[in-house]
């Protein structure tokens, strides 16, 4: 298959109709996933601008875990893995954020993000930015600094940059 690596991941992607719920369409990357080739290729895209620059990657929860985990270990970098309410042991620190229909919260172990670690936030689709922004303000809130936010795709009608103004933001994708 040949083409940009933007044009071989649009592709590769499935689009599922009335996933989760009636009427929306969901961008399903397990092809991406499947593909070891493109996979790779797209972790080294997410992971090569930040060489020495970061000190942790952190994945939202889930499909965040996946590339987040892989970009971590191509720069040579820890892991941190940012999680729903509830389901990391032991103390944690948390932010609340709006969802369309209710609100919701993330959460990270503190005592994994030294003062001042520079962290690339890691997801796999950037949509109305609400977790993401949770996510940095977290990061922010445990004493981290955001380098940057990376996304393999971004639903640029949902609009989520507007939450992560201030942030740089990278997206291989845009739909």
């Amino acid at each position: 298959m040949g083409g940009s690596l933007a044009e071989r991941i649009l592709a590769t992607m499935r689009d599922v109709e009335d996933f989760p719920q009636p009427g929306v369409t969901f961008k399903d990357i397990t092809p991406v996933l499947a593909d070891g080739d493109l996979l790779a290729e797209a972790v080294r895209a997410h992971a090569d601008p930040y060489r020495d620059r970061v000190d942790l990657v952190a994945g939202l929860e889930a499909r965040g875990f996946i590339f987040g985990a892989a970009v971590a270990l191509h720069l040579g970098v820890g892991f941190l893995p940012v999680r729903k309410a509830g389901k990391l042991p032991g103390p944690t620190l948390g932010v609340d954020y709006d969802l369309e229909y209710g609100s919701a919260r993330v959460e990270l172990h503190a005592e994994d993000l030294p003062e001042g670690a520079r962290v690339l936030v890691v997801d796999d689709v950037l949509a109305t930015g609400g977790t993401a922004a949770a996510g940095c303000r977290l990061i922010e809130l445990c004493g981290g600094r955001v380098v940057a936010v990376e996304v393999l795709t971004e639903i640029a009608a949902l609009d989520g940059r507007t939450l992560l103004e201030g942030y740089t933001v990278r997206s291989l994708v845009t739909v």
